[in-house]
């Protein structure tokens, strides 16, 4: 059964997750409200990420370049790659976001979701999470 998790301006719904899949993948679309970013450009350790637009216009920063993402537009992001995504269209944006292997499943974003939520996160423990989780945050330039 799908599961949603928002993190600020930020919705996912987990379709498949490495616990149903045998670790094969996590799967998930993801919506964007305007102005909706990652906080923190990061790279994962252990798996790549392939990003496919399904509407509006998000943008992500992939090794140092602006891609925009549309309907019908693919992203792949391999594993040690540093990206992050932003929202600047002014109306929401969703993609199809598919982890490989599946490693990090909805307990990650659960967790990021919780420290969040809190009137001031605690940016050590976001990293501490992040870290345990495998994905790598890099200070933004």
């Amino acid at each position: 059964m799908p599961e949603t998790i928002r993190i600020g301006a930020v919705e996912l719904r987990f379709l498949q997750s490495k616990e149903e899949t045998g670790g094969s993948l996590d799967i998930f679309e993801m919506t964007l409200q305007p102005n909706a970013q990652m906080p923190v450009p990061h790279y994962h350790k252990s798996w790549d990420e392939t990003v496919y637009g399904l509407a509006g216009t998000s943008t992500w920063q992939v090794d140092g370049r602006d891609i925009e993402v549309v309907p019908g537009r693919t992203v792949f992001i391999k594993r040690g790659i540093v990206h992050g995504f932003t929202n600047r269209s002014g109306e929401p944006a969703m993609c199809l976001c598919v982890l490989t292997p599946g490693m990090l499943g909805p307990a990650y974003f659960r967790e990021i979701a919780a420290l969040v939520a809190s009137e001031v996160p605690d940016l050590a423990k976001l990293k501490e999470t992040m870290l345990r989780y495998g994905l790598v945050p890099v200070p933004s330039a």
